[in-house]
């Protein structure tokens, strides 16, 4: 008897237990994946970057930073200059450069690579931007400052700032914020005049410069009647002597 009331239990769990289970949704397996960094939302969150995410549209070089952060293991480091560093430009600047070197301008202010602030104290100056290599120029930047303080100063060859603070710090991005546009020495350095200035011209007149031939037809001329007159006064001299003489 205690074993089929044993058996009834056993029948009564499994039939009721089991259809619970399985209808129990399985918990899907964790995901490693990231989504992908997105330059222009950092920037946005700053309400500063207006002009640099303009420029970085116009020439399509925030297309290849999205393309080059996703697909590289060096990571990157971009200095984003303000809007008042460029309203702070003078007049005409960028319009006067063509579309190419608007290019090289935004690849300049892009380091192919991650680099904490205290990074860039220790690398080797001067350090190669995106813009390195275009038509053999060095396109490099200088960073100097001073490690305890975490100060660093970035340097063009024309232009000198002060990294501000950072707008993203984290591998495989680093967004520093710049009060000051990056202008390369390819671009803004001085440029030299030429040494040798033109011969100056002769401000002679065609006049004066033949008055030397009309003397020398003046003084011929002159000459020239001279013979004349001195030939008729010998001819009536002559004249005179023989009438004289005749009579």
């Amino acid at each position: 008897m205690s074993s089929s009331i044993f058996s009834y239990v056993v029948l009564f769990f499994f039939l009721f237990t089991i259809p619970y289970i399985q209808s129990q949704p399985i918990a899907p397996a964790p995901t490693t994946e990231t989504s992908p960094i997105n330059l222009t939302a950092i920037l946005e969150t700053g309400h500063q970057f207006n002009t640099f995410i303009r420029l970085l549209n116009t020439t399509q070089v925030g297309f290849q930073v999205s393309v080059q952060l996703n697909s590289s293991d060096q990571g990157m480091t971009i200095f984003a200059p303000t809007d008042n560093a460029f309203n702070n430009l003078k007049p005409g600047t960028l319009n006067s450069l063509t579309y190419q070197q608007q290019i090289q301008l935004m690849l300049y202010h892009i380091i192919p690579k991650y680099y904490s602030l205290s990074d860039l104290l220790l690398a080797s100056n001067p350090i190669r931007t995106q813009a390195t290599g275009y038509e053999g120029g060095v396109f490099g930047l200088n960073f100097t400052g001073q490690a305890q303080s975490n100060q660093v100063n970035v340097s063009t060859g024309v232009v000198e700032t002060r990294i501000n603070n950072a707008l993203r710090q984290q591998f495989p991005l680093a967004v520093y914020v710049v009060d000051s546009v990056l202008l390369p020495e390819e671009l803004f350095g001085t440029k030299t005049t030429p040494t040798g200035a033109p011969a100056p011209k002769s401000t002679t007149s065609s006049s004066d410069a033949d008055s030397p031939a009309v003397d020398e037809e003046h003084k011929s001329a002159g000459s020239s009647m001279k013979k004349t007159s001195l030939r008729i006064v010998l001819g009536f001299a002559l004249f005179c002597c023989s009438v004289i003489y005749i009579s």
